[in-house]
């Protein structure tokens, strides 16, 4: 069921956001070769809970900690733990809060240190891809206009995007309607409404598209090892326009 927000749950809704891309930010400066991603979901668990709000993803279906924690060839889901970041590590760090009813959702890849040239151009290509869908968010287009403009970007510069995960709809619960794909035909889908909250997150990879779960059962790898990269945002039409509610 699509669950439409009013203004002033756009506005509730900004807060959870706000203080999610918040504590990314923070997180960002203490990226260096070293640190564990143990350590960077400790930091993040607390800047959460300072700041009045609860990590959404601890404790979601049994996930076990605060961030999704991501190196190189794992697209998404990565658990954070012992593992130390190394220079040209490609670093994916996924954060969700829960605060003044509603949870907020971004993502953003990083650069370890100094990395190689294929490893930046996936990941400016990602990004590209995100805003690229941002772009098509209007009350005229479709889910699949924002889904066809992510595929475009990442298949013109010569990767794959993910299929077997997608973007989603958002607000009281972590995961609403509508889904929205990194793939598809423009023109087709659900027709995009004022009051629509949902995240947009391309995940792109330099091979295959084709992806398998880790025994982990949450760890999630391309099925070729090669590098993936993945951006996130979480946007809400007003207006008849795209507005993002997990902006720096």
């Amino acid at each position: 069921m699509l669950i439409l927000k009013t203004r002033a749950e756009i506005e509730q809704m900004k807060v959870s956001s706000k203080l999610a891309a918040e504590v990314l930010k923070k997180l960002e400066k203490e990226i260096k070769p070293g640190i564990t991603t143990g350590e960077l979901d400790g930091l993040a668990e607390s800047l959460i809970r300072e700041n009045g709000g609860v990590p959404s993803f601890k404790g979601y279906r049994g996930y076990p900690a605060s961030i999704c924690a991501s190196l190189n060839e794992e697209v998404v889901h990565g658990i954070p733990g012992p593992r130390r970041v190394k220079e040209g590590d490609l670093l994916k760090i996924d954060i969700g809060v829960f605060k003044n009813g509603f949870h907020g959702d971004v993502t953003e890849t990083y650069a370890v240190g100094s990395i190689s040239l294929e490893a930046k151009k996936l990941k400016e290509i990602t990004e590209k891809a995100l805003y690229a869908g941002i772009e098509k968010v209007n009350s005229e287009n479709r889910v699949g206009d924002v889904s066809n403009a992510v595929q475009k970007v990442a298949e013109e510069a010569g990767y794959t995007v993910v299929r077997d995960f997608t973007g989603h709809g958002i607000g009281r619960n972590l995961h609403e309607e509508p889904q929205v794909t990194n793939f598809g035909a423009a023109g087709t889908g659900i027709r995009l409404k004022e009051g629509m909250v949902f995240c947009i997150e391309p995940m792109v990879n330099l091979g295959t598209a084709e992806v398998e779960v880790l025994k982990d059962r949450w760890t999630v790898v391309t099925k070729d090892r090669k590098l993936s990269a993945h951006y996130e945002h979480t946007i809400a039409i007003v207006n008849g326009k795209a507005e993002i509610l997990t902006k720096y």
